[in-house]
């Protein structure tokens, strides 16, 4: 059966023209002329008959279909163009992964990682972009996600499935420096004498600091003050410069521990809300290098 697809042509030229809303614009851009560009609007228009521009005194607008359309079809185009970047770069060979993926635990877990991977994929490109909430897969061009949540969280996940790669135990750490300052005035560093330093938040768990010393029962007036930051990386950093004392999962910090940049101020270790998981569209059709892909990634979690 023959598939209801526009010219590519015109999909192109639509695509710059939404992206400026202006056709002199977009065939600057594509070096065409704003006549030529008009009439492949025209032809894509007529195609799908339904109108994607309006005119306007300065020129022409999105309409509400138009600007929907325009979402779905630089999309395609993007992926349209990694395939074939991809199918260039291996002449057909290998394949692709792309994946999303919570920032701190790519860069900092993934990434050392995925040289072994390379080693028995050679000829295998994985892309990785970050993500940080649950997305629809059908929107976006992802074969699978890394994602860090609640067993709630992942459950509601529509149209999804969840492999569960391992737990999260968090610690809290911090500077030499600032636990020394501390010491010299407890003996040792008590969950309560954590209470009264300055305390670093992780902008998406703000209970996180709440949870630690209720498990220790303690009482911390404070547990929901002090400077946020999003990400994990950022946390490690200002905890590393004596800001303050961060809840940090013990792998995402492994090398500033080892390097003594941060060290453990209170052993007093908590399992966290979170997991980290290997999210995968639910569908039968799942390609066997993503089946190899998981595979690893389980094996790679069990070692730590």
């Amino acid at each position: 059966m023959r598939r209801k697809i526009p010219p590519l042509q015109t999909l192109v030229c639509f695509d710059a023209a939404a992206r400026h809303e202006s056709y002199t614009r977009a065939a600057q851009e594509l070096a065409l002329t704003q006549s030529a560009v008009s009439r492949q609007i025209g032809t894509l228009e007529a195609f799908l008959g339904v109108a994607l521009f309006r005119r306007t005194r300065h020129g022409v607008a999105l309409t509400a279909s138009g600007a929907a359309y325009a979402r779905q079809t630089a999309m395609r185009l993007q992926a349209m163009e990694r395939d074939a970047l991809d199918a260039m770069a291996h002449q057909g060979e290998g394949g692709s992964l792309s994946l999303a993926a919570v920032p701190t635990f790519a860069t900092r877990w993934l990434m050392p990682r995925l040289k072994s991977f390379a080693a028995l994929q050679p000829d295998v490109v994985v892309h990785i972009e970050t993500r940080t909430r649950p997305f629809l897969f059908a929107d976006a061009e992802f074969d699978a996600a890394l994602y860090a949540g609640t067993p709630a969280q992942v459950e509601n996940w529509a149209g999804t499935h969840a492999l569960l790669l391992m737990h999260e135990d968090v610690v809290p750490v911090c500077s030499p420096s600032l636990l020394q300052a501390h010491r010299h005035k407890a003996k040792a560093v008590t969950p309560a004498a954590i209470a009264k330093m300055p305390l670093l938040q992780q902008s998406t768990r703000p209970d996180g600091w709440r949870q630690w010393f209720d498990a220790q029962q303690i009482d911390a007036p404070n547990a929901r003050g002090g400077p946020r930051y999003e990400l994990f990386s950022i946390l490690a950093a200002a905890a590393s410069q004596g800001l303050g004392v961060a809840l940090m999962p013990t792998m995402l910090v492994a090398d500033e521990l080892a390097r003594g940049e941060l060290v453990v101020a209170c052993a007093r270790p908590l399992s966290g809300e979170r997991n980290y998981y290997l999210v995968t569209p639910e569908r039968a059709d799942q390609r066997p290098l993503l089946k190899f892909f998981s595979d690893w990634l389980i094996a790679q979690a069990r070692e730590g």
